[in-house]
């Protein structure tokens, strides 16, 4: 089974995608802001991190860079956020992001895209 950590601050939206990925067999683990999930990432490997930008403590695009730069960590990165400048995207796909999806979100296009990554990874790793 892939482990998937959620980097998510909206109680409603967390839980909808645990649910929605859950019903897909991957394991998740939820952090609530940037420190939290810097120290998941410390303490654990994941096959995906799922994270918004707008957070508490340190925000996505610090993760971001944190998990390429300090961490250097490969896993793949899917940004799942209600910002959509085409800069911010730009900047998210030039530190490391691996794939960006704009909120509200379709649930079977984010199971597919989590799938895709996944299995991108998978076959990189082989």
């Amino acid at each position: 089974m892939y482990s998937i950590l959620l980097v998510e601050d909206d109680e409603f939206v967390c839980k909808a995608i645990e649910i929605i990925l859950r019903k897909q067999d991957y394991i998740i683990s939820i952090a609530k802001n940037g420190q939290d999930a810097m120290r998941y990432l410390q303490q654990s490997k994941f096959d995906l991190v799922i994270t918004d930008l707008m957070l508490p403590y340190a925000n996505g695009m610090e993760l971001v860079s944190k998990m390429r730069n300090e961490l250097h960590l490969d896993v793949p990165i899917l940004v799942l956020s209600a910002v959509t400048h085409e800069k911010t995207i730009t900047e998210g796909f030039d530190i490391g992001v691996d794939d960006y999806l704009k909120k509200p979100f379709n649930p079977s296009e984010l199971a597919s895209r989590v799938k895709r990554l996944i299995q991108q990874r998978a076959k990189n790793t082989i």
